[in-house]
């Protein structure tokens, strides 16, 4: 009897405390969220292609996406212009980015970085937001035809005729192996067309450029292919822009 009496107080005590804090659950408020702190708090992602923020910006076109058409349509300048110029413009903030380099203009990044094999990316991408900004003031829709007379003359001097440099043009434009630039340039008092690889340019080799032709194969695939000839032939007969060769004689 009594362990039955023992058993019978413990039920009770049991079953006493139970209901109190069941009843203390169902009357008492919820508890209440705790503000995020700021080691908590989400970031946003940055959304992929977005442009890099920084002092290097990509310079207008002179001229709308479809002026140069039909030799250059206005899909591959939207391409050439909006995604790979912009591309490198975007690599050269990011690389620069808390350096002294970021205050200096780019023909000075070009020049300080083109002999450094540890900044090689970056002179490759300066070079090339340079070398495409050149290539598109070389260019204008209705172009080609005979140059200025200041220049025609120092072109026959040169070349013995405007058509002889044409063709120099063209040639250099298609014995350039791969990727690369063609340019007419003024080396001292002479004018000559040369080829460069890649990102390099006249800027390091104490030349001054006059023109540029870019047969990298982003600027003509789409249009041409594999015939970078054709397209050479064509940016040369109706798309070069005499006038601003002229203005980079001085």
């Amino acid at each position: 009897m009594s362990n039955r009496r023992e058993f019978l107080s413990l039920a009770t005590t049991l079953a006493t405390t139970l209901a109190g804090t069941l009843t203390a659950g169902l009357l008492s408020p919820p508890a209440q969220a705790q503000p995020a702190t700021a080691t908590t708090t989400a970031t946003a992602t940055p959304v992929a292609g977005t442009p890099a923020v920084g002092p290097f910006a990509l310079p207008p076109l002179p001229y709308a996406d479809t002026a140069l058409a039909p030799v250059i349509s206005a899909q591959t300048v939207g391409f050439h212009y909006h995604k790979h110029h912009q591309g490198y413009v975007d690599t050269v903030n990011r690389l620069t980015a808390g350096t002294a380099m970021a205050a200096q203009p780019l023909e000075t990044v070009i020049r300080t970085t083109t002999s450094d094999p540890a900044q090689a990316a970056l002179f490759n991408a300066a070079a090339q937001v340079w070398n495409h900004s050149f290539y598109w003031n070389s260019l204008r829709p209705d172009g080609g035809g005979t140059p200025p007379l200041a220049l025609k003359t120092r072109l026959d001097s040169a070349f013995g005729s405007v058509d002889a440099c044409r063709k120099a043009l063209l040639a250099a434009a298609t014995a350039q192996f791969g990727s690369g630039w063609v340019w007419l340039v003024a080396d001292g008092d002479q004018l000559r067309v040369i080829r460069t690889p890649n990102a390099e340019t006249p800027l390091t080799q104490g030349l001054k450029p006059l023109l540029t032709l870019d047969v990298w194969e982003h600027a003509y695939y789409l249009d041409y292919q594999n015939r970078r000839a054709d397209y050479a032939a064509a940016v040369i007969d109706r798309l070069l822009n005499w006038e601003f060769a002229l203005s980079q004689l001085g």
